[in-house]
């Protein structure tokens, strides 16, 4: 089975829109997301803008800040405070990687936790440990979605994480254990054999390192679920290539034994989207609590 992410975050957004239509309808405001972009990294300018369609789609208010690549720490800062004290604005994205003369781990940790839709605020990675989570990481939420729409329980099942990014792996490993899995995490240090076996045990695989074939197919289980998070393209002159992308499990072998798979791209990347999107209301609609004194 194939876990098409691009057709349920189809239909996740579909709800959202209607959320958003009746959240416009009630509190006579949009539900808005701040983006924040430093530099002309081509990537991150098309990652922005399909977050700025994404809110026209669905009845979102938007702000763009796009900020030169010169920009200091003290000025990006000022930016994040400027939004911060914006009540106009529920959800303030900071578009990483930075360039590398930023600090960027104090630049999330400026940002309003309660702002924080992108779930990277230490307040909110720690309310995830705790099992009290505000914000949801949005990749680390579409894989949950996605297992659940799949009907797959990971509760009493082993699974296997590779990657240990405070972005994908540690937060995916909290809400697996959360879910009552028994979760291994492995990464690109953890020894080759060490690294196979627990590949081979897994019947839940989640993938996020970053690297093309990184795992390779023969590796996995009969019957698992393998969730792969990596986006990939392979440089043009890679034979029969082109450029394409691909992610970090080798797909053919891995499909013909798996019982079910995420493609790339198709999978979980469609999915990371939605899941902000869904932050960006639920932030709009805790401070809308808090205005009106509703629960």
């Amino acid at each position: 089975m194939i876990l098409d992410g691009k057709a349920l975050a189809a239909r996740l957004q579909e709800g959202l829109q209607r959320e958003s239509a009746e959240f416009l309808q009630r509190y006579g405001y949009r539900p808005t997301l701040a983006t924040v972009l430093v530099g002309d990294d081509p990537a991150s300018a098309v990652y922005v803008r399909s977050k700025g369609r994404s809110c026209e789609r669905l009845g979102f208010g938007s702000r763009h800040h796009a900020l030169a690549a010169s920009t200091s720490q003290e000025e990006l800062l000022s930016v994040v405070a400027e939004l911060n004290a914006d009540d106009a604005v529920h959800g303030i994205l900071v578009q990483m990687p930075l360039p590398p003369a930023l600090d960027s781990s104090q630049v999330l940790a400026a940002i309003d936790p309660r702002k924080d839709v992108d779930g990277f605020h230490p307040d909110n990675v720690g309310l995830l440990a705790l099992k009290r989570p505000r914000f949801i990481s949005c990749t680390p939420r579409g894989i949950m979605a996605l297992l659940a729409e799949s009907g797959v329980d990971p509760s009493g099942r082993r699974v296997t994480v590779v990657g240990r990014s405070a972005i994908v792996g540690l937060p995916v490993a909290l809400l697996l254990l959360h879910a009552n899995a028994t979760v291994r995490v492995v990464h690109s240090r953890t020894r080759r054999d060490d690294l196979q076996a627990a590949v081979e045990e897994a019947e839940i695989l989640v993938v996020a390192v970053g690297r093309p074939g990184f795992v390779p197919g023969e590796w996995v289980r009969e019957g698992a679920v393998v969730i792969d998070v990596g986006i990939n393209r392979l440089p043009p002159e890679t034979e029969g290539a082109r450029g394409k992308l691909v992610g970090d499990v080798e797909f053919e072998a891995a499909a013909s034994r798996a019982a079910a798979i995420t493609p790339v791209p198709g999978g979980v990347g469609p999915m990371t989207i939605s899941m902000l999107m869904r932050n960006t209301l639920d932030a709009a609609l805790l401070r809308a609590g808090q205005e009106t004194g509703e629960t």
